[in-house]
Order: C-alpha cells, then structure tokens, then sequence
C-alpha cells in the first residue's frame, strides 16, 4: 500500500511566492483604472462559487448569499463605497471571467498556485486548508487514509479545483475522477461511481453537517496544505494595494476574525 505524501515542499514555495508578491504583476495588462472604473459604475463585481459552503454559498432555503467571503465582499464594497454583484461562476472558469474583465475580482477562497498565479494576481493569503477525503458511512473499502491510494479505488475531485492536480500527481494506484458541472462529487459517491471525493475544510464541514450518509476522513498531517486568497486581473497595482488594504485592515479591526468566527472557519484562518 502506497501512502499519501506530504507536500510540503511545494506548499512552502507558493507561500514564499505570494509573499513576495505576483510574478510580473504587469506582465499582462488588465483595464486601467479599475477602481476608478469600480466607482463610476457604482458597483463591484465579485465572482463567487455559489455552491462553497462557509465560503460563498446560496443557501437553498431562502437563495440568500453566505459565507465568509460574502461577508467580506460587502465590506470591501462598503469601503468602496459602491454595492456587491455577485456573479456566479466555478473554478474552471472563473479566471477567464476575471480576464475577460466580467469580474473586478474573485472572492471565493481561491487557493494560491503557481499555475494560477500566471494568470491572475493575488492579495495576501488569509486562510489556509488541508485536504480531507469524504466517504459514505457504509462504504468498506476505504475506511481510512491508507486505504484510499489502492487498486480499484476512485477518487473523485472538483474540476479545476486544487485537488485535481494535487490528487495525479499523489496517486499511484487508485484512479481520479474528474467531477464537471451538472454533475456533482456528491451524486458520484452515492450512485457507487467512486469511493471518496477530496476537497477541504469548509466543504467536508458542510457535508457533515447536511447529509447523516457522509463521512471525513482526515488526512495525515497537512497534506496538500494550501493558501487561500482573493484572486484579480493582472497589471493593476493600485487594485492589488487597495484589496490587501481592505485586508490588513479586516484583521486589525478584527472583522475577518469575527465573520470567520460566525461562519466556522476560524481553526483555518492565518494569524
């Protein structure tokens, strides 16, 4: 049996990376003046995934948007002095929505890679999460961490997400499924498709929660420890200052610290 290993390596070198700033910030030249342009419109446009639980999720209840990044996005409209739109997208697509210029900015816990950051710029991180596998509570063959890499065994990922690299390079003999919308890592589980699904805190939190079938199972240490930002289009400094000064500013007067308190997440915040 082939064991998960740890990646620490690579988690230490994004972090370095971001902490340093975006490579070639202007390298690719988003449109000039986007708080300006941010202003005149009167609104702030901010990508969302609306199925991210804690994170930025529209509550089936009553469709309202919620989550941390919900909370903070109005607040960084507010500073603005503008309102919020929230545009729906997915980790697949939600970089070329921020290219195309259909979003001023991604706030939906966007985890920090060097692959992404070469397309879009990031704030500083403000979370960061290990990877959890999620199974049913009937299921024998994967009943801990060691038996997921094994003959037969699928593991199902998110699109797009960090878990669909993480998981092919780490995996030596179960298979990865790649999960696309309609479809869902939960419907892939149930119907006996695959064995478990990957993905992070506040998402296995939230399946707990909801459904009485699901079962976490935590990983070894911090495997595939990842930052967590908000993403921007290239090539506008002053955008990127102004995020990082909402940022800085959340954490000193203790918002982030509250609105992560009220909506789970606070074992995952960055001090």
């Amino acid at each position: 049996m082939v064991l998960f290993v740890l990646i620490c390596e690579r988690r230490d070198a994004v972090r370095a990376q971001i902490l340093s700033g975006p490579p070639d910030a202007t390298a690719t030249p988003s449109a000039p003046g986007r708080l300006g342009a941010i202003r005149s419109r009167g609104e702030l446009l901010v990508c969302i995934w609306p199925d991210y639980f804690a994170i930025s999720y529209r509550n089936p209840r009553n469709g309202e948007m919620e989550g941390l990044d919900i909370d903070m996005a109005r607040g960084l409209a507010a500073r603005l002095q503008v309102r919020p739109a929230f545009i729906e997208t997915n980790f697949t697509e939600f970089m070329a929505r921020l290219e195309e210029g259909r979003c001023d900015i991604a706030m939906m816990a966007v985890g920090i890679t060097p692959a992404r950051a070469l397309r879009v710029a990031f704030s500083k991180p403000y979370m960061a999460s290990a990877v959890y596998a999620v199974t049913t509570r009937t299921n024998t063959r994967v009943q801990s961490w060691r038996d997921i890499d094994s003959p037969g065994t699928v593991v199902a990922v998110a699109a797009g997400t960090v878990m669909e690299p993480l998981m092919r390079e780490t995996l030596r003999n179960a298979e990865v499924m790649v999960v696309t919308p309609p479809r869902t890592r939960e419907g892939e589980i149930l119907s006996g498709r695959a064995d478990v699904f990957m993905s992070d805190f506040p998402y296995t939190r939230r399946m707990v929660l909801m459904h009485d079938w699901a079962r976490v199972i935590d990983p070894p240490g911090r495997f595939g420890d990842t930052l967590y930002a908000y993403a921007m289009p290239r090539g506008d400094q002053a955008w990127l200052n102004e995020v990082n000064a909402f940022l800085e500013r959340s954490r000193v007067d203790g918002s982030l610290a509250r609105a992560a308190e009220r909506h789970g997440l606070a074992p995952i915040m960055l001090p």
